[in-house]
């Protein structure tokens, strides 16, 4: 598995939503026995979640492997860069929504036009071209919540929407007063959006902790069907 250099976030690692889906794709999690045994069981009406931890910055055009005899650990040659665990997003995680005339309305308040810490970023970077990136750019309402518009793209994939979820729960943070990098991240998807369609994506920060914060994003059809929730951990940067 390669992540591609037009998946970055930062400029020399891969943006963390896009490459933990990537993962997640590839990396097999316990079996519910398995899980039942040591006390993580995914409980989402039987579809398996999986949450992915990000240890190291994901690389860019490096071949990376699932470790021999660990199917829930992928390396870069011997380093540890991301592991996963079944996990649970329940329905109670949904952020609220947003109409879409709402959601266009809210990118002239996006904080990354002003000051961005990776504005090449494949999903929210400004810099990056239409049809390139994702171009979704959130900007923060007066309750807390950021959103904005997502254009799906005609490749949309679990993974796409793993990327989507990512940066409006970071914009939640927010990443304009510190920067701040994807440390953990599990998506529930229950229908991956139609090509072409404008759907929501909205972003709600939940808690702090030291270097850490925590959030949630939920993504909306056209008519406000959920598609997709995550909940996110963000990691600060040191100064």
């Amino acid at each position: 598995m390669i992540i591609a250099a037009r998946f970055n976030g930062p400029p020399a690692s891969g943006n963390g939503g896009y490459s933990a889906g990537l993962f997640a794709s590839q990396l097999s999690s316990p079996t519910p026995a398995e899980a039942d045994q040591r006390g993580n069981a995914s409980e989402l009406d039987g579809a398996r979640v999986l949450e992915v931890t990000l240890r190291r910055p994901p690389p860019l055009e490096t071949e990376l492997t699932v470790e021999p005899g660990n199917p829930t650990r992928l390396l870069a040659g011997d380093e540890l860069i991301a592991e996963a665990v079944p996990s649970r997003v329940a329905d109670d995680e949904v952020v609220p929504p947003l109409p879409l005339s709402g959601a266009r309305a809210a990118v002239a308040e996006y904080a990354g036009f002003r000051e961005h810490p990776f504005p090449t970023c494949f999903v929210c970077g400004p810099e990056r071209e239409p049809g390139d990136g994702l171009r979704i750019f959130p900007g923060r309402l007066p309750d807390g919540r950021v959103a904005a518009p997502f254009e799906v793209p005609a490749e949309v994939s679990p993974v796409l929407v793993w990327a989507a979820l990512d940066c409006p729960s970071g914009w939640a943070v927010p990443l304009e007063t510190r920067a701040y990098v994807l440390g953990r991240m599990a998506v529930r998807v229950a229908r991956l959006p139609e090509p072409g369609d404008e759907c929501v994506v909205v972003g709600l920060m939940t808690g702090q902790d030291g270097r850490k914060a925590h959030s949630r994003s939920t993504l909306y059809s056209p008519d406000g069907e959920v598609l997709a929730l995550a909940r996110a951990t963000w990691v600060a940067l040191s100064a």
